[in-house]
């Protein structure tokens, strides 16, 4: 049982408990994309594994009818034991979530797996056009030529600032550097799409010029947070009308995933220390 610390971050053990989740945030006009917590398989059967709970949730939102997605990783389906048996397992996915309507989002991992995760999304977008997304990391030098060449892909993108420790040689290291960066990958993807872009931040200032960019250029965009941040600016942009999905992820791996939202910002370790001593 997920203990009532961990529960803002992590949506459930279950399926029916992440889709009680879902339809929480549906009332108040959120989107849910809903990962299944598990990463870096060595072991083919575990990546297996995961893939058919995948499948097996479209069909659960499908039959649901409620506004979800999923987003799986690349070391949870594959990557860490070839890159054809991850292209084949995302393929499959997508070609479900195709069937059903449904939609499909890749998050990115680590600077070593993202050529292999851009390939398959390209290959698997061109396939599937617009029913699967890929998140892309401006901390990464190497994004805006990423993204040149994604532009045109038939499937969305979602841009974030990255939360991994890469080296130097290939990432900005300072949060003004990053941030500066993410602006304008923000405005190249503005200015070069009219749909398809996924503002993957919790930054008010980012948050914003989204807004402003989206007015200047018609372009539809979604704001995509977590479960667990600033979550009523979450419901108070929904209420303005604009389009938010709420990442939220769910399963029996919950412990390290908490451990990190915790770690990661000052006030979830305040809330986490407030709620250890009661208080």
């Amino acid at each position: 049982m997920i203990p009532p610390i961990a529960r803002r971050f992590v949506a459930g053990e279950s399926v029916p408990e992440v889709l009680e989740h879902v339809r929480a945030c549906n009332e108040d006009d959120i989107a849910v994309i809903v990962n299944l917590l598990g990463e870096h398989y060595d072991d083919p059967a575990d990546a297996r594994a995961d893939v058919d709970t995948y499948l097996g949730l479209l069909q659960d939102v499908a039959d649901s009818g409620l506004d979800a997605c999923v987003s799986v990783k690349p070391s949870q389906i594959g990557l860490d034991v070839s890159a054809d048996l991850f292209e084949a397992h995302y393929r499959e996915i997508v070609a479900r979530a195709h069937e059903l309507d449904a939609f499909v989002w890749c998050d990115m991992e680590d600077a070593d797996t993202t050529d292999a995760t851009l390939d398959a999304f390209e290959s698997i977008a061109t396939e599937y056009p617009w029913s699967v997304g890929q998140c892309v990391q401006s901390n990464l030098k190497r994004t805006r030529e990423d993204l040149e060449r994604l532009v045109a892909v038939p499937g969305a993108i979602r841009l974030v600032k990255g939360a991994y420790d890469e080296p130097a040689s290939v990432a900005y290291k300072g949060k003004a550097d990053v941030d500066e960066a993410y602006r304008g990958d923000l405005r190249f993807l503005f200015e070069r799409r009219d749909r398809g872009v996924a503002v993957g931040s919790h930054d008010p200032a980012m948050l914003a010029l989204a807004d402003r960019l989206a007015r200047e250029h018609a372009t539809d965009y979604e704001v995509q947070m977590l479960m667990g941040v600033r979550e009523d600016a979450q419901r108070d942009l929904a209420a303005q009308g604009v389009d938010v999905a709420q990442y939220a992820p769910y399963g029996d791996k919950w412990l390290s995933y908490f451990y990190r939202r915790v770690r990661e910002r000052k006030e979830n370790l305040a809330f986490a220390a407030r709620a250890i001593v009661g208080r």
